[in-house]
């Protein structure tokens, strides 16, 4: 292997692509604050430097120029036009932040430790070159998972604030937020906000965003309005596209009955508490033979009925967060019970079989080794769809499937080369012992994102 390629395998550059990965899909969903976020520019930028220095020895000095150049331009506003060019094709999007610039110095410190001559991690063997090729698909796939696109949270139920003395008059509507200027209030309708990714699509997530929604709103139009003053109630009519909405606010939330007309009749009907649903809304069709009634706890939806004619069609319960909180625990004891279970039957057969072992050729131990786990993956993924808990995407599939062949690999080399397989079964029981070893961790992470 090119002297070069070593950077590759080199401890340094192995460890910051494992905190990248790592980071970008455990510890911002479990944390998301400054840290997390500084977090993934200051190890992407050190492996994406070295990475592209390897694959263009002889522009090592414009690699890391244009690095510096292309992230700084990332991170500001002037990349956001191409940044909506590209999204028809591209999932891509990142936030605007020219603090994150401070991660800058890490381009030096990269160029100062490929030029010291870095040692391998791993001997120079087949196995290095191969470790060489699989390191780097993982850092190209780490380059295309840390700018994936931004989430969105809708909101079901119309969602206003209300702003006063704004300084521009006459702002431009978008897919975003719908502006209707008041004499000196603006009324400002919220169709959705761009959001971190959360766990569960839920009330409760929605409420979280709701919480500060006239404060975040001003921010995102520039500051070019301010609050209106809590306890001042104002009533107000919008004429939208969906209809006539007739609004009370507190404040700059609104706060008491909402009623939205069509054509001279009422399609919905319910109320706000501080921008939070309560009690029941009465959602109708413009016919009015169509009816839905949601009944909402703390702007959370719990049942919702649905009529054809007066007649009762469907009524189902919606869990609250706090009843999926219990859900996951109940999940979580299951899961460690079977893995309980599991580890009795394998030290059983382990004890019956002492003084013997399930015999395989070298060949065959090596490919149980490299195969269990995508087993594994498998077995996981069933487990985590069986509870309904699997809702990853492409990014996040491989990432997993990266995770546990790091993991499951070297334990299957332990268990097969040390501890040895006593009897056939043991190769199922085993792969059924990974795959729901990562169940419970992933509901563990589930349950710690849930209760934030």
């Amino acid at each position: 292997m090119s002297e070069r390629l070593k950077h590759l395998v080199s401890p340094l550059f192995i460890f910051f692509l494992v905190l990248l990965i790592i980071n970008d899909f455990f510890l911002k969903a479990a944390f998301h604050n400054t840290f997390t976020g500084k977090l993934s520019d200051f190890s992407g930028l050190f492996i994406f430097s070295i990475f592209w220095s390897v694959i263009f020895p002889k522009q090592k000095l414009l690699v890391f120029i244009s690095t510096a150049v292309l992230f700084a331009f990332w991170k500001s506003d002037y990349s956001s036009d191409i940044i909506q060019f590209m999204k028809p094709y591209l999932h891509i999007g990142r936030t605007v932040d020219l603090s994150d610039l401070i991660a800058l110095p890490m381009l030096l410190f990269a160029w100062f430790y490929t030029k010291g001559g870095s040692k391998q991690s791993i001997g120079p063997t087949l196995m290095t070159r191969l470790s060489t090729y699989f390191i780097g698909a993982v850092a190209i796939f780490s380059f295309c998972a840390t700018s994936q696109e931004r989430h969105f949270q809708y909101f079901h139920q119309p969602q206003y604030v209300l702003l006063k003395d704004p300084t521009i008059q006459h702002l431009n509507s978008d897919d975003e937020f719908e502006f209707y200027n008041r004499d000196s209030l603006l009324v400002v309708k919220i169709n959705y906000l761009s959001t971190r990714r959360s766990e569960r699509n839920d009330d409760y997530n929605k409420n979280q965003s709701i919480k500060t929604l006239d404060i975040d709103v001003l921010h995102r139009i520039g500051d070019s309005a301010s609050l209106v003053t809590p306890g001042k109630i104002t009533f107000l009519t919008v004429n939208t596209e969906e209809g006539i909405d007739s609004l009370r606010f507190n404040g700059g939330r609104l706060n008491g009955k909402f009623i939205r007309t069509k054509a001279g009749k009422p399609i919905i009907e319910g109320l706000y508490k501080m921008g939070l649903e309560d009690s029941t809304w009465i959602i109708r069709d413009t016919i009015g033979t169509q009816k839905i009634i949601k009944t909402f706890v703390n702007g959370e939806t719990t049942k919702i009925k649905s009529y054809s004619n007066d007649t009762l069609k469907s009524s189902s319960n919606i869990n609250t967060r706090s009843d999926t909180i219990f859900n996951t625990y109940v999940q979580l004891a299951v899961l460690t019970i079977c893995m309980v279970g599991i580890c009795v039957l394998l030290y059983r057969n382990y004890r019956s079989a002492i003084l013997d072992h399930f015999k395989l050729k070298l060949l065959w131990r090596l490919l149980l080794c490299f195969v269990a786990p995508f087993a594994v993956w498998l077995f996981y993924v069933g487990i985590m769809l069986l509870l309904m808990n699997y809702n990853q995407d492409i990014f996040r599939t491989i990432a997993t499937i990266i995770f546990i062949f790091i993991i499951v690999c070297p334990l299957m080399f332990v268990i097969v080369f040390w501890i040895k397989l006593r009897k056939e079964i043991d190769i199922l029981l085993y792969c059924l012992l990974f795959a729901f070893a990562c169940s419970v961790w992933a509901t563990f992470l589930t349950l710690e994102a849930l209760s934030v």
